[in-house]
């Protein structure tokens, strides 16, 4: 397992030169024995795709060590949203008014607040989920003084066989338009593009933890 250690020495190499970078180690399918040498090696920010998986893997972890920080990077469905708080700290996948409305609910009840990214759709893909562009500004409005989120960026999944940059931009100039600060975009194949374009969260899987089976 020490590779896995190496592995992210690396990454954290490829990014020296950008400030305020968040590395989220994508952990989804590898299990806790996989991933404890990262966690015990200091890094905290983790993320996970599935919810009923990461309830599994994670629930008693983060009551040991307190200061990691979980990831929701897949599409979260609205009946899953009781479970999901207060066991993910982040939630990058808000893509509708009624999943807003349901968060906005939960987060009253459990007297925890989320940082919530909201995915965009740029690409306009019909079996991606996200907000379209000329939807976004007035999503964000209502999110922020009907249901009273804490948005702290955008997100995006640019077309897997387009080049991401033009994509990247285009999200830099939408979180310029909005006064946002947080950036989650790259993954392990196109996250030095995406770090041109100020990514501020990097979804690293394959490039620490290796291969998915």
């Amino acid at each position: 397992m020490e590779n896995v250690v190496n592995n992210y020495n690396l990454v954290k190499e490829e990014i020296k030169n950008y400030d305020n970078v968040n590395i989220i180690a994508v952990s989804k399918t590898f299990p806790i024995s996989h991933i404890s040498p990262l966690i015990n090696y200091g890094h905290i920010h983790f993320g996970e795709n599935k919810v009923q998986e990461a309830l599994e893997k994670w629930t008693s972890i983060k009551t040991d060590f307190p200061n990691l920080k979980l990831h929701l990077l897949g599409k979260l469905q609205t009946n899953k949203v009781k479970f999901v708080l207060p066991l993910f700290d982040y939630i990058h996948s808000l893509d509708s008014i009624k999943l807003a409305e349901k968060i906005s609910t939960e987060q009253e009840k459990k007297n925890f607040k989320p940082k919530i990214f909201i995915q965009v759709n740029l690409g306009k893909e019909n079996q991606k989920s996200g907000i379209d562009e000329e939807n976004l500004k007035n999503f964000y409005d209502k999110c922020i003084n009907n249901f009273h989120l804490d948005i702290i960026g955008l997100m995006c999944l640019p077309p897997f066989d387009k080049d991401p940059k033009p994509y990247f931009l285009k999200m830099l100039d939408l979180s310029k338009n909005l006064n946002l600060k947080e950036l989650s975009m790259g993954m392990s194949n196109d996250f030095k593009e995406a770090l041109k374009f100020k990514a501020t969260y990097i979804r690293v899987g394959s490039k620490i933890f290796g291969k998915r089976s």
